[in-house]
């Protein structure tokens, strides 16, 4: 099969659907691979990069639409794009086919079959495929940098001679892939980051990046992410109010708002609202990442940045995967080339659309002259719910008592059981053994029991339990090496410095390995 893919037409638009390195691999699918001159220019991939990669090069998206059997693209087509397809062809685009049932109407029209790669369920065979995460991780990053460059101090905390500059403060809205990236980034630049997310499922994942979530003082029962696919669900009018509530509390000390808060196929919830605005410093910075969608701050003006009255700066770009083309464009890519690669099994350059595969009947919207969006619901959920955790019930003081003593009891029965049988077993040998020998057992005997108590008290607070009792079980070595060196023998000499040097190496070895593994855990 020939693929193909021409310029974007959209204004601003800087990605390509096509680098010479998927290209390549496209090729060992054994498809042949073309594309529309100056395709990839703004996104830094030339002509000559695909010629060399065995790229076909035509001068016109007509040549390039007549010629390919499957047109990628990034984004959605344009009516005289549409008009390029013919009967059979397929497209692979971000179409927003939820919202743009006009346009699959025109694509089923031509006959084609088209492809919503924003339709790839998010389940973890399809992950190699999942643009919108993909592009999500770019602009949560992007997101971060483009804080920075309108904000007017350094993220990191840091005490000069000049005097003591305090960290930035971040709060991050909706921890999802593009709130995660931006929590990364900006933990990773010094910011105290802080989050919050309507998904019970994800503080976890906030706090084991740095950062720290916010939580309400709310009892309500959210919804888990499994029932939609990882996407936060709407949230109770009370549990609104409690939201805003929280951040009317923390806005003045934020310097750094990013809003990430997206429901599919709705307008994005306004959640920074006028007065937080006007709660907060001169200077802040407010990035809002669900600006296509009317935004989560008021006052969001899509495609521009504007500042308010107060001196808060507010960005509403809608392109900031476009504003990292070169790297989006090969993790977009490398998408389509992960698809291609499940449409293309055989690797003999024959496309099977098996539309029993739940990641390509998910993503096809048009097929055989049909409109098949939306999807029947998914074989496996996309994400594992999780199982509510049961809360242990409340212990009245008396059964608290009754359990403590019924613990002491049973203690009490194994260590009197336990020194029966070690009395009956001591007094069994001393009926047999001669006199001699029970001298030294007793001895033994006791400097196990002393021996057990000496190490099983060592303190483990620097290095592992297991390292607290090696070390302490070689120190007994050492000591007991030391009162047989001056022994006459020399055979006894020998063993007694041997174990001297052997016991040193276990503590000496002991402390450096837990000096490297704590080293791992600390920033550089």
């Amino acid at each position: 099969m020939k693929i193909g893919t021409p310029s974007e037409v959209f204004e601003g638009e800087a990605r390509v659907a096509m680098t010479p390195d998927s290209a390549q691999q496209l090729q060992k699918l054994g498809h042949e691979c073309l594309i529309q001159s100056g395709a990839g220019l703004k996104a830094g991939f030339i002509d000559a990069a695909y010629t060399a990669a065995g790229v076909t090069v035509l001068e016109t998206a007509e040549e390039l639409y007549e010629a390919a059997d499957i047109v990628a693209k990034v984004r959605q087509p344009s009516e005289e794009e549409v008009a390029l397809l013919r009967d059979g062809q397929t497209l692979i685009s971000f179409l927003n086919p939820g919202g743009n049932a006009e346009l699959l109407d025109r694509i089923k029209g031509q006959g084609a079959t088209a492809v919503a790669m924003e339709m790839v369920p998010r389940i973890s065979r399809a992950q190699k495929m999942d643009a919108l995460s993909s592009m999500a991780n770019i602009a949560g990053y992007r997101a971060v940098i483009e804080a920075g460059n309108n904000f007017g101090r350094f993220f990191t905390g840091q005490i000069t001679a000049a005097g003591k500059v305090p960290p930035a403060k971040v709060l991050v809205i909706g921890a999802g892939v593009a709130g995660l990236a931006a929590i990364g980034t900006s933990t990773s630049l010094g910011a105290i980051t802080y989050a919050f997310d309507v998904r019970p499922e994800v503080a976890e994942q906030v706090e084991s990046m740095g950062a720290e979530f916010v939580y309400l003082d709310f009892e309500e029962e959210q919804q888990d992410g499994a029932a939609t696919g990882g996407y936060a669900a709407v949230s109770s009018p009370e549990f609104r109010e409690a939201q805003l509530a929280k951040f009317r509390e923390i806005a003045p000390d934020i310097d750094i708002v990013i809003t990430t808060a997206l429901i599919p196929n709705r307008e994005a919830p306004k959640l920074w609202l006028k007065d937080m605005i006007a709660s907060m410093k001169p200077g802040s910075v407010i990035v809002d990442l669900a600006a296509e969608k009317g935004g989560n701050a008021e006052g969001t003006v899509a495609d521009e940045k504007v500042v308010t009255e107060n001196g808060v700066t507010i960005v509403g770009y809608t392109d900031f995967p476009s504003r990292m083309a070169t790297q989006a464009s090969s993790l977009y890519a490398t998408n389509i080339r992960h698809l291609m690669a499940d449409l293309t099994p055989e690797k003999d350059g024959v496309v099977n659309h098996d539309m029993e595969d739940d990641v390509i009947r998910s993503a096809t919207v048009t097929r055989a002259g049909e409109i098949t969006f939306p999807p029947p619901p998914l074989k496996v959920q996309a994400i594992a719910a999780q199982k509510p955790k049961p809360k242990a019930p409340e212990l009245t003081p008396e059964e608290k008592r009754a359990q403590e003593v019924a613990a002491f009891k049973k203690q009490t029965r194994n260590q009197v059981t336990l020194l029966a049988v070690m009395a009956a077993l001591i007094l069994g040998v001393g009926l047999i053994a001669p006199s001699s020998f029970m001298q030294h057992f007793i001895v033994f005997v006791l400097s196990v029991f002393v021996g057990f108590q000496v190490i099983w008290g060592v303190a483990h607070s620097l290095h592992t339990p297991l390292m607290a009792v090696t070390n302490a079980i070689s120190s007994i070595i050492i000591l007991g090496a030391l009162m047989q060196i001056g022994s006459g023998s020399f055979l006894v000499i020998l063993l007694a410095a041997l174990s001297v040097f052997m016991a040193g190496i276990n503590i000496f070895g002991g402390f450096l390995v837990t000096r490297r593994m704590l080293a791992m855990f600390q920033k550089s």
